[in-house]
């Protein structure tokens, strides 16, 4: 992540308006929208609603609502979605967050008993009793949402002989494997906030630094091991990044400072990645992908740019793509990328939730159209669990908040809370499996949404009417379509099967 907050991330932050937390709590049923007259292929809708201005109080969360039913003719509403499945977009690779050292130590060293810790992760893996989050992307070793330390994963000088040996990241890979067993499409991904200090030209992980060059064989060596250790533990890693968010964060943002973090130019994350990280994965017999920049939509120009740019790099099967963060920036910069690089896929690996957001609802729906619709095959929010105080947190972010609270004191320690970010990312993880492909459908003022189509078939269209006012939205596909009228402060996904008849 990227900076402290308020002070950093704030900066950063395309909406960044101060508000007051409220954790979502458990599904309130209320009364269902009236269906479309029973004809035709037969859609349902499931809702998330809230009941605040900071669009956390969770009043029905991912309920399932009466099917209803496309049909030959429907009323007409304040806005029509036409879904064109015949037109197809990137492959989805899979939604989720990161199992950073904070979640690893509230599910599996603090309050939570392992029965209860077992319950989580199937609410939050599972495709069928939960959300089936798809797309993991972990810190190896510190980062800002871990217990206080600034550890990496060999901090023994001058090798990596020593690599694991400190059993930082134990606790972590345990909740992967075990998320990875419970959704066997889960895709993974990793990324270090600094390399271990002793390789740094400050020979800590804080305070920025830069790697030496004679270090850059052992760092390679360093991603090697670790890449391996999963391995050795029966979890494929499909990406790592060389680095989150280069070069944050910087002597003007003083409290940011205190979390590991380390100087990279664009020339030198070029070199090493080409030089030195794609050999060493070579010579392991690794096949786990790299992505590059890992950083704001608004830091391409001055990073990303110039890395994409280098043909032996880009050319390279080891080269996965372009990861993005989407607190700084406009989301369009994706489109123009893709203008440039058709080829290249596009992830987004980080973008955290906070008590900085005016409304948390519309803000994690605006994440989900806009970065699919600027070309993104993943939706990635950053800490799956935080506790109360939205920790423990490692310097940085002390007001970032996660899909799931878990609380280390008051009347219910240990027991987990899902907020609206659990509900949100499940409206997209819950119904859009990895492999599935965007299709076309007009985008809306007043309500947002995208559309995909699933490798069986099965379409999924998230719809959002983040204003105060209900909303009718006619949904046009084929010849057919039907008419639905949005609750106030409400997201749906709206499933269907089938094969559309041709348009008239």
């Amino acid at each position: 992540m990227s900076g402290a907050l308020p002070t950093g991330r704030v900066r950063r932050a395309v909406t960044a308006v101060a508000s007051v937390t409220a954790l979502a709590a458990a599904t309130v049923a209320i009364a269902a929208v009236p269906s479309a007259e029973a004809a035709g292929q037969r859609v349902t809708p499931y809702l998330t609603t809230t009941s605040d201005d900071g669009g956390r109080v969770v009043s029905r969360g991912l309920a399932a609502q009466p099917p209803i039913a496309f049909t030959a003719s429907s009323k007409p509403a304040d806005e029509t979605i036409t879904v064109d499945e015949n037109t197809r977009y990137q492959t989805f690779s899979g939604g989720g967050a990161s199992i950073t050292d904070t979640t690893a130590y509230l599910l599996r060293g603090g309050t939570v008993s392992a029965s209860a810790r077992d319950g989580v992760m199937r609410k939050l893996f599972d495709p069928k009793t939960g959300i089936g989050l798809s797309f993991l992307r972990n810190p190896i070793g510190a980062s800002d949402l871990s217990r206080p330390g600034n550890v990496s994963l060999d901090d023994t000088c001058c090798d990596v002989r020593d690599f694991g040996a400190n059993g930082y990241d134990t606790n972590v890979r345990l909740l992967t494997a075990q998320a990875k067993r419970l959704n066997p499409q889960l895709r993974i991904a990793a990324a270090p906030w600094s390399a271990p200090g002793w390789m740094k030209d400050n020979l800590r992980m804080d305070h920025m630094g830069a790697l030496k060059r004679e270090y850059y064989p052992a760092y390679a060596r360093y991603f090697v091991r670790y890449v391996q250790s999963y391995a050795a533990a029966g979890v494929k890693l499909d990406y790592v990044s060389v680095q989150n968010e280069p070069n944050c964060c910087h002597a003007d943002d003083p409290p940011a400072m205190d979390y590991p973090g380390m100087v990279w130019t664009p020339a030198a994350l070029t070199e090493f990645t080409r030089d030195y990280l794609f050999p060493a994965f070579r010579a392991a017999h690794l096949r786990t992908q790299v992505l590059v920049h890992d950083f704001n939509y608004g830091d391409w120009d001055n990073l990303g740019k110039q890395i994409v740019a280098d043909p032996a790099l880009r050319a390279d099967p080891l080269f996965g793509g372009i990861a993005w963060h989407g607190y700084w920036g406009d989301p369009a910069t994706g489109s123009a990328v893709h203008e440039a690089y058709p080829s290249v896929p596009q992830f987004s690996t980080e973008h955290s939730g906070g008590t900085w957001v005016a409304n948390q609802q519309n803000d994690d729906l605006a994440d989900i159209v806009n970065y699919a619709r600027n070309w993104s095959s993943s939706l990635t929010k950053w800490s799956i669990a935080v506790n109360q105080d939205h920790g423990p947190h490692n310097g940085g972010c002390g007001s970032c908040t996660g899909l799931v609270t878990i609380p280390e004191g008051g009347p219910h320690p240990g027991r987990a809370e899902y907020t609206i970010e659990y509900y949100t990312t499940g409206h997209l993880t819950k119904f859009v499996r990895p492999g599935a492909r965007r299709i076309a459908s007009n985008d809306g003022t007043a309500v947002r949404n995208v559309a995909w189509r699933n490798p069986d078939g099965s379409k999924a269209l998230i719809a959002h009417n983040g204003g105060t006012s209900e909303k009718s939205v006619r949904v046009v596909w084929g010849s057919q379509s039907f008419t639905y009228t949005l609750p106030a402060h409400t997201t749906a996904t709206f499933t269907w099967q089938g094969t559309p008849s041709p348009a008239r």
